[in-house]
């Protein structure tokens, strides 16, 4: 019996090894298989990718297209100028810019500003951009179209102001918190001037 159990052992062991070398053997080929140079047709194509991929960039048109975007910076000196002119005037307003898509880029909330100032700002900025209008202009649209405020997103109350670059709009300002509209839009539009200088 002792017998039988030490063979027993061996053929585990060798068959064991047996298998061992045969993983290794295989996985060396695939390996091998895997870093072999590919088909003439499938190098060809790579290539073909590549060259695509690399002109698409530099092409002329194609496509592409430029836009003006407002710096970081710039957008922050709007915020403060809006900011400043409403504190000259002793009133405690939230300010946002937004950029030509509508993301917030910057938001202040003046100190003494009502909670609600903030989102309303937000909203004024990205109406002001989206159709390139004082907001106040855009609440006279609304007697003819009066399901524009139904937009996500917009509010049609005087205070937002289009920041334009070369006839086009590259963000919006939005002023809330004054006590009438008048006044929001007259901070938006001081803030947009200061980008203009």
């Amino acid at each position: 019996m002792k017998h039988v159990k030490t063979v027993s052992k061996r053929t585990r062991l060798v068959t064991g090894g047996a298998v061992a070398a045969a993983l290794v053997a295989g996985t060396a080929g695939a390996v091998s298989a895997q870093a072999s140079p590919a088909s003439p047709a499938t190098a060809d194509r790579t290539d073909v990718d590549r060259t695509d991929a690399a002109a698409k960039p530099e092409a002329k048109s194609g496509g592409l297209v430029n836009s003006t975007h407002l710096g970081i910076d710039a957008a922050v000196r709007a915020a403060q100028g809006a900011l400043k002119a409403a504190e000259k005037e002793n009133q405690h307003v939230s300010v946002a810019v937004v950029d030509r898509d509508g993301n917030t880029l910057v938001t202040l909330r003046g100190d003494g500003a009502g909670p609600q100032s903030y989102e309303a700002a937000e909203k004024k900025a990205f109406t002001a951009v989206s159709w390139n209008a004082p907001t106040s202009e855009l609440t006279e649209r609304l007697r003819s179209a009066p399901t524009l405020k139904d937009i996500p997103g917009t509010l049609f109350l005087a205070g937002g102001a289009p920041i334009d670059a070369k006839n086009a709009p590259v963000a919006g300002i939005g002023v809330a918190g004054a006590p009438s509209g008048d006044l929001d839009e007259k901070f938006a539009e001081a803030g947009a001037a200061t980008v203009a200088k």
